[in-house]
Parts: structure tokens; sequence; C-alpha cells
């Protein structure tokens, strides 16, 4: 397969970037690590009349800490995967990483290009909305912030307005503790996940989880729930989460919040599974990862 003709500019700048969006009206595409847009190309899924390529623009692949952890939009996926503030302050992010593709494709794809590219079955934009991350974009009009519950509009669809440049990604550094589960269901491994679940329990200020009633499971003060797969956007499991705060963490517990999961999902069938297998996929991982997360042998990610 070949792509079509296109106009190549190799930006130097954000500015330049910009300037050439605007100069193309629409009818260019960002290439960043290219992982989705090649393909798209030899497919003839796109023609756009011009590709214009951030990769050489100084900066754009820096990770910075602090209590909002910050990545270049051009950070590749196995810098991150690597990189010790990750490992520190995201450990969702670097374990949903290491579920991305292959190493060939995490040492050519990029932070910003997945979430820019909105797939809703991909592992990042599902770990930034689980986050309660947001992205930087800019544009002829400014800069501006884009919390990631905003990001998100249908497939492939972002809020971004024509000529916007994603160019920074933000999440907030987990606090010490926080225990984490990822988990998702591929036909092989390095596929494209029919459905994928992240899982981020926050204990208390004291680091204490436990209850006057151990019945109920250990308590956190944060629980954060996300899935993709089972609708056209990721999906924050906010009824679940809701339930897990208000009953605790034992077994009965973790079922009815998958339970509330699935109810709240609005998958479409495809040639992967009906509507229905995606709900029951969700269900079973959800709980699953639940458990592995909650019990008092579960590795703590955070530190």
């Amino acid at each position: 397969m070949k792509p079509p003709r296109f106009q190549y500019h190799a930006a130097r700048t954000i500015e330049e970037a910009i300037e050439l969006l605007a100069r193309y009206a629409g009818e260019a595409r960002i290439l960043a690590g290219g992982q989705s847009l090649v393909p798209m190309l030899n497919f003839r899924l796109l023609e756009p009349r011009a590709l214009i390529d951030i990769g050489r623009i100084p900066g754009l692949d820096a990770i910075t800490g602090g209590p909002l952890v910050t990545l270049g939009a051009m950070t590749r996926q196995r810098s991150a995967e690597e990189s010790p503030i990750v490992q520190t302050a995201l450990p969702l992010l670097r374990e949903a990483l290491r579920w991305v593709g292959h190493l060939p494709t995490r040492s050519r794809g990029t932070i910003g290009g997945s979430i820019a590219h909105a797939d809703p079955s991909a592992e990042i934009p599902l770990v930034l909305l689980a986050s309660d991350g947001s992205v930087t974009v800019q544009g002829p009009q400014g800069t501006r912030d884009i919390a990631a519950v905003d990001l998100f509009e249908s497939l492939f669809t972002t809020s971004l307005v024509p000529g916007e440049l994603l160019t920074r990604v933000h999440m907030p550094a987990m606090p010490a503790g926080t225990r984490i589960g990822f988990d998702e269901f591929a036909r092989r491994h390095g596929d494209f996940a029919i459905v994928t679940v992240a899982v981020a329990l926050t204990p208390s200020e004291d680091g204490s989880t436990a209850r006057a009633n151990p019945e109920s499971g250990p308590r956190y003060a944060q629980v954060r729930l996300a899935a993709s797969g089972v609708g056209s956007v990721p999906l924050r499991l906010t009824a679940a989460e809701a339930h897990l705060l208000q009953h605790g963490t034992e077994p009965a517990s973790l079922a009815a919040a998958a339970e509330l999961a699935a109810a709240a999902a609005d998958p479409v069938g495809d040639a992967n599974g009906s509507a229905d297998y995606r709900r029951h996929l969700l269900k079973v991982l959800l709980e699953r990862t639940l458990e592995s997360t909650v019990r008092p042998t579960a590795k703590r990610l955070a530190s």
C-alpha cells in the first residue's frame, strides 16, 4: 500500500507548526510518532494535502516532576515508561504503557500523539481521564488548557479546534500509598484492546485504609475507575466509584461496583464482539482488577 501524495514540512517551532496548520486550513495533519497516522495514510483512510512534522521542535519531549507532572507532547512512550519521574509519580501511566503495542511501537509512538488521536480503545487517553489530567493546546488565538473530561468528544475526535496543536500533557502526581490496577483483554498481546480497565485507590492522609468494621473491607479517600472499549470515548466509572467510597471494598461491594460499571457503559458491537460481550468483559475485568488491587498483599506501586 502507498500513501497519497502530500507536502512535507518539518516545523522548527510551535509557532511555525501553527502557521502551517493555518496555511492548509484543515487539510494538514500533524506527524508526531506516526504509529497510527502512517497506516491510515497507507490504507488511504486519510488524504491530507500536507504533513507537519513536529519531531524537531525543541523541548516537546521533556518530562518535569512536581505535584503536577508535565510530559511534552513528543515524549516517546518508551521514554515515559523508563522515566524515574513517571515510575514514582505516575505509576498508573507506567503500568499502562507496558500494554501499548510492542517495544518498537512504544519507541516511536508519543504520549501527545496517542491522546490527540483519541482512539477509544487506547491506553494513554484512558489513563489521562482516570488521573484527572489535562492537556495544553496552542493555536492562533493563544494557549488554553483542556481537562481530560472535556477533551474526548467522540470516536477519534477531541475538542481541539482547527489550527490548534497539543503541546503538553499534565497529570497530578499520585499520593504516596496509592494502589493501582490495570488490565485489558485483547485477542493477542499487542493487539488493540477490546476492553481495558484502570484502577487507582488512594488512602486517607494518615495512610490508613482500615475501618472500625473490618467486614466492609478497606476504605479509601479517593477511588478512580475508568474503562475504554465500552463507548466512543474513554469512560469514567463514577457510579462505581461512589459505591466503593460509600460501601467499602469487601467482595460483595466490588461485585456491585462492577455491575454498576457495566450498566453505565454504552458499547457498540463490532467484529470483535457484541455490545453485551463488551459489557460482560468490563464487569469481569473490573471486578478482577479491583480484587487484586484491594487485597492486602497487593504490591504498592506508588511510594
